[in-house]
């Protein structure tokens, strides 16, 4: 189907965009990029009739959402702050789930989600009073339930929400006890989470063991919510099989099928800017920037993974021996692994060179530190007219407050 932005220009080369006049450090999103994502999620809007969410806990930059709010249906949130986040900048749906809440959070919640999934259902039978007052008041409320199908899909474990000793979801043994005890009264949905970063087949096996373990429960739920970690925008995803999946569980059980990507949403949408300091001399050349993995990019060392670079010729940079330098590029924290890793390029690198790290809008800005007193990258944007807009920058007064 045509997408909604199909009279958008297609997403310029990073050399062809004006990121000289963005500082450095900086995070800078091309919303074009953003506009060329959310046109695949639109589609899969409107041949499934599933419910896309934009996951805050991977991708929170308000000033873009004018732009994804025109196809996303509402937001998922992890807390009070991302649902107060949700209602107030972003509209919609909000969809909120946590691990554990107190009854602060449950009170805050209640104010910002239309959804309130629990973590166990010992968690659900101490708040549902409160749900419950809130109703009274004309508020429309749903409840639900996190499971673990207990199949597994994620290949790292600090990213694998159904490993073996994961605390997120309710296990199908002690679902059936609760169930059969009456506690799915006022439960309008169910939610699961088992991937990371991966493609429709990696749900399909998924909906295969939700099924088998949960398929009793299904019927008569009012909306299913597949989690998130859908590569949807990834070059060569199978949108087909998703959107076959995704109609498939609607037409079996009538509910309104959710999913919550994340990192679809900003995949390659973003860069971050930033320049080279000092070279020093180690087992190789080790090239020192003005940003840190452990400050600014701490997946790089959390997954851990190289993340691809362009060099100041906005070439990409090669592996090991591939060019004509080779080098190590590195943070300036005080934290000795505070490394990117091992690239080469072309010539070697010097004072003032810029390198843009690719793939930088999703888990880096809501996840960066002020450790070391380091700066924080500024926020900018590229507007879908090719303006370079900067939308935060930071100083001293970040540091100190969270002290």
């Amino acid at each position: 189907m045509a997408s909604s932005f199909s009279g958008f220009a297609a997403p310029r080369p990073w050399s062809e965009l004006p990121l000289a006049a963005l500082p450095s450090p900086c995070f800078i999103v091309d919303e074009s990029r953003l506009a060329a994502n959310i046109s695949i999620l639109d589609s899969v809007q409107r041949r499934t009739g599933a419910k896309v969410l934009l996951a805050l806990k991977g991708f929170a930059m308000p000033s873009t959402f004018p732009l994804l709010k025109t196809v996303l249906a509402g937001t998922c949130a992890s807390s009070p702050h991302e649902a107060r986040l949700g209602r107030e900048a972003f509209g919609g749906i909000v969809h909120s789930f946590a691990a554990g809440y107190s009854a602060a959070d449950i009170r805050e919640l209640l104010r910002y989600s239309d959804h309130i999934v629990f973590n166990s259902f010992a968690q659900y039978r101490r708040f549902a009073p409160l749900v419950e007052e809130e109703k009274r008041k004309g508020r429309v409320l749903d409840c639900g339930i996190r499971i673990n199908p207990e199949h597994s899909e994620g290949a790292v474990d600090l990213y694998n929400p159904c490993s073996p000793s994961s605390r997120l979801g309710v296990r199908p043994k002690t679902f059936a006890l609760e169930a059969a005890a009456g506690a799915l009264q006022g439960m309008s949905g169910l939610h699961f989470h088992t991937l990371c970063e991966q493609g429709a087949d990696a749900l399909e096996r998924t909906l295969t063991a939700v099924e088998r373990a949960f398929g009793a429960y299904l019927p008569g739920l009012a909306w299913i919510n597949c989690g998130g970690g859908h590569h949807i925008t990834r070059p060569g995803y199978d949108v087909d099989l998703l959107c076959r999946l995704l109609s498939g569980l609607h037409q079996r059980y009538g509910a309104q099928i959710i999913i919550e990507p994340g990192e679809a949403v900003a995949l390659n949408a973003g860069v971050l800017k930033c320049t080279v300091l000092d070279t020093v001399e180690a087992d190789m050349p080790v090239v020192i920037l003005d940003t840190s993995a452990a400050a600014h990019m701490p997946d790089v060392l959390e997954m851990p993974y190289t993340p691809a670079v362009l060099g100041p010729d906005y070439t990409p940079a090669g592996g090991a021996g591939e060019k004509a330098f080779t080098c190590r590029l590195a943070g300036k924290s005080c934290l000795a692994g505070d490394a990117l890793g091992v690239y080469s390029f072309a010539a070697p690198l010097h004072v003032g060179d810029t390198l843009l790290f690719l793939d930088m809008a999703h888990y880096t800005m809501v996840k960066t530190t002020t450790f070391n007193g380091l700066e924080l990258p500024a926020i900018a944007r590229i507007t879908v007219d090719g303006k370079p807009v900067v939308e935060r920058s930071f100083g001293y007064e970040e540091f100190y407050r969270r002290l």
